[in-house]
């Protein structure tokens, strides 16, 4: 588990809160308390907004692992354009509206690797830089130019081992403001075991807040997370537009004999980190996983799930077979709890029960979640 000291607390210093935290019995909290309207999580316009903003914004596609060599892809939909992303011949990352310049047909699906990217409509072939390569039947298409049926291109670039996209002009730097205070989130020795992606009937902002508290705990999780950690303990932190959540477990008691300098939290705690507005990192015991929250409409959302060994260790069998045993608890239990909790939240947006959610002073990342996302919806230009 890698140290983040620049702008987040370094292992030593989060272990001398928690401790202060176990002996008095308290617990990370805010200064404000924050009142979300109720109607935000399923207005069609406030949800128009949203997707409009993830467009305007620089955003988490995938890992740069999932992409390491020349011609390897990754194609998918984000914020409702399909997109393609690709490593190119020259080692750097391109970005696509994934269509065809003829007729529109999508020229990569899912991921791969590939040399070209041809349709499979009518066969018109694309470089990795996306210059048109080929079009069959030329004399057919006397008027075109090729210089300017290029795949149309959108910004990607690399940071902190995530391919970020940006698909219309940007209005801010979205979850890179703030990611230079810190050193890599993912570091290129970490590989990709396993990815998935999933639906859920839910909005996604009610799953981006499960993961920014800890005052659920021992409700939600009575058996599965609850005896290995605590109940509303946990240091909340900011950075720029985004959040660290650590999670500790109760066996880091046993570092309190080590030099604070020599502490190593490996398996001591979960750091959990929001990449505003729509990407979860999860630093786990024996794995790092990446969910990236696709909103599809006011009531259901994509979840793009990355899982990944972590920084710092050694790609080997046993890590590995530790690593997917650590994936696999996780999904047969927490992940279960927290999906059935959002679930019951959804079905009861709508009840008129509430006007508004109060999310008080110890869900202090959640009001900062809610406080960036009105900030930054409010520059969003007009159409």
């Amino acid at each position: 588990m890698t140290t983040l000291n620049q702008g987040l607390l370094s292992d030593g210093e989060v272990t001398e809160r928690i401790f202060a935290h176990i002996d008095h019995r308290t617990s990370d909290k805010g200064d404000e308390v924050w009142h979300e309207p109720v109607h935000h999580y399923h207005s069609s316009a406030r949800f128009a907004d949203e997707v409009r903003l993830l467009k305007h914004l620089p955003v988490p596609f995938c890992p740069s692992a999932a992409i390491p060599n020349v011609g390897d892809y990754v194609a998918r939909s984000a914020a409702g354009t399909p997109l393609v992303v690709v490593r190119s011949e020259d080692g750097t990352v391109k970005a696509f509206r994934n269509a065809c310049r003829h007729r529109g047909m999508q020229v990569a699906q899912g991921t791969g690797c590939a040399k070209y990217f041809v349709c499979s409509y009518h066969g018109w072939a694309y470089r990795l830089d996306g210059s048109l390569q080929h079009i069959p039947h030329r004399q057919g298409f006397p008027g075109v130019d090729d210089a300017h049926h290029g795949l149309e291109p959108v910004d990607a670039i690399e940071n902190h081992g995530l391919i970020f996209v940006t698909q219309d002009a940007p209005i801010g730097r979205g979850a890179l403001e703030g990611l230079d205070e810190i050193t890599d989130l993912l570091t290129p020795d970490q590989s990709i075991f396993s990815s998935n992606e999933t639906t859920s009937n839910v909005n996604w902002k009610l799953n981006m807040e499960a993961n920014l508290e800890g005052l659920h705990i021992k409700t939600t999780h009575p058996e599965s997370f609850f005896p290995y950690g605590y109940d509303n303990l946990t240091i909340l932190e900011s950075f720029g537009n985004n959040s660290r959540v650590t999670f500790p477990f109760r066996r880091i008691e046993k570092l309190r004999g080590t030099p604070v300098e020599a502490r190593n939290v490996a398996g001591q705690l979960t750091y959990v980190y929001h990449l505003f507005p729509n990407v979860a990192i999860a630093v786990l015991s024996n794995h790092t996983s990446v969910t990236i929250s696709e909103p599809l409409t006011t009531t259901s959302t994509r979840f793009i799930t990355y899982r990944m060994t972590n920084s710092g260790e050694e790609t080997s069998e046993a890590n590995l077979t530790r690593a997917k045993r650590d994936a696999g608890f996780l999904a047969d239990t927490g992940s279960q709890e927290d999906a059935a909790a959002v679930r019951a939240i959804q079905e009861g947006l709508t009840s008129g029960a509430n006007k508004h959610f109060t999310f008080g002073h110890y869900e202090k990342s959640i009001v900062h979640f809610h406080q960036t996302l009105t900030r930054t919806l409010e520059r969003l230009p007009t159409d």
